[in-house]
């Protein structure tokens, strides 16, 4: 089952999209700002997200950048009155797959909206899946694996371990790591990294003691996914 979340201050206009995705078998959760959006997204991570610009508390652009540069990797479409070019313009420009200007017909939405799901399907399908060695990560599951032995990791430490495995047996710097992960988001320091390369050494315990892969430091050079390959060690 598909599912989206309604970002929209409108009683009626969220009550009128709830009753007619829920009704072509779409799972519908249903927010009235921003703050009520990103928890609403971090919790159960949907599809798709519909997003109206003007909230109470923000605006429809400051949820769909932090769900962006958060690794969100669903559809979001803009439900907007503001139907300006520069309008459509900037709420694409922060990440959103499209921009419907209200009022608009539901077939019309509907149709977009399963468009944009099946793109996405398809664009994850071809990516979701990376190996290093013996060692599997599922980036749509978050979960990772060596034989038997298996892990599940929050959204930023499989981000981390992807960076990691794409440069398997190489040490990646910290300002590398911050760069890709980070950087975007402003008061935060390189100790950042530190914290979730000690969250994600924890995850990979049981994988490292079934002889997979572990995550080990080489001083002054960074952090490596060390594959038993290489003769660097911590």
């Amino acid at each position: 089952m598909n599912s989206v979340l309604i970002v929209e201050d409108d009683g009626d206009i969220r009550a009128m999209l709830a009753r007619g995705l829920s009704a072509e078998g779409f799972a519908v959760d249903l927010a009235g700002g921003v703050d009520e959006a990103l928890s609403a997204a971090r919790e159960r991570v949907p599809e798709a997200v519909l997003l109206d610009n003007m909230l109470p508390d923000g605006t429809g652009q400051d949820v769909c950048r932090s769900l962006r540069e958060g690794g969100y990797p669903g559809a979001i479409l803009f439900l907007s009155a503001k139907d300006e070019v520069g309008d459509r313009v900037e709420g694409l420009s922060v990440g959103a797959d499209d921009y419907i200007v209200k009022p608009f017909v539901f077939d019309e939405l509907l149709a977009r909206l399963r468009v944009h799901l099946q793109r996405r399907r398809a664009a994850g399908e071809a990516r979701t899946l990376m190996t290093a060695g013996r060692l599997s990560l599922d980036l749509a599951t978050r979960q990772v694996r060596f034989g038997e032995t298996t892990a599940r990791l929050t959204q930023r430490e499989a981000e981390l371990l992807a960076i990691l495995m794409e440069q398997a047996s190489r040490p990646v710097t910290r300002g590398d790591i911050f760069d890709r992960l980070w950087a975007s988001q402003g008061g935060l320091s390189l100790n950042v990294v530190d914290v979730y390369v000690g969250y994600l050494r924890t995850k990979l315990a049981d994988i490292a003691r079934a002889g997979g892969p572990s995550l080990v430091t080489v001083r002054g050079r960074g952090f490596m996914l060390d594959l038993h390959e290489a003769g660097f060690r911590q």
